[in-house]
């Protein structure tokens, strides 16, 4: 089972898997990662990885770096992102439930090594609910289910997709 979560910027999909990995993490193993905001008041200066499981976290991605790679206005530490990102990801694959990813995005797509562990993740039975940058619809949509998230839509599609990979999870057994 794979779950795509897509939606315009701001319309909620991390606030969705939030709320979708809480709910899981009562009945299963859930590992992956979070790529939240990092803010100065209320303005977006960047982007963190941070580790569902162990809880480790990292800046990686922001207007003050300085690096070769950029995606919009943040400079990305490509080192600073797999040093979270990729072990999370290996152990959710190899030891969890289910793996979640917050996001597929331009920023993650600069990482080889974020590539082939998604590659493996998706040619798996392991279950995976992912937050998908609008732009790589087509290259996901028939990869597994697909929903457009609208704002104001969090609590209801969060709930539905929990319920879903529980079902999903008992008709397993």
């Amino acid at each position: 089972m794979k779950i795509f979560i897509t939606g315009r910027p701001g319309s909620g999909k991390s606030t969705t898997l939030y709320k979708i990995v809480k709910n899981l993490k009562e009945k299963f193993k859930v590992g992956g990662i979070f790529t939240p905001e990092v803010r100065d008041g209320m303005k977006r200066i960047g982007f963190e990885v941070f580790d569902i499981f162990t809880g480790r976290r990292q800046i990686f991605a922001s207007v003050n770096f300085k690096s070769r790679l950029k995606v919009g206005k943040y400079f990305v530490d490509l080192e600073k992102f797999e040093e979270i990102a990729i072990p999370a990801l290996e152990f959710a694959f190899e030891s969890c439930d289910v793996v979640a990813i917050d996001e597929i995005g331009k920023m993650e797509f600069l990482s080889e090594n974020f590539k082939v562990l998604l590659g493996k993740i998706l040619n798996s039975d392991k279950i995976l609910v992912a937050t998908l940058y609008i732009g790589y619809v087509k290259d996901f949509k028939n990869l597994g289910k697909l929903y457009f998230l609208e704002r104001g839509q969090s609590d209801f599609l969060s709930m539905k997709i929990s319920d879903e990979v529980i079902r999903f999870f008992e008709r397993r057994l």
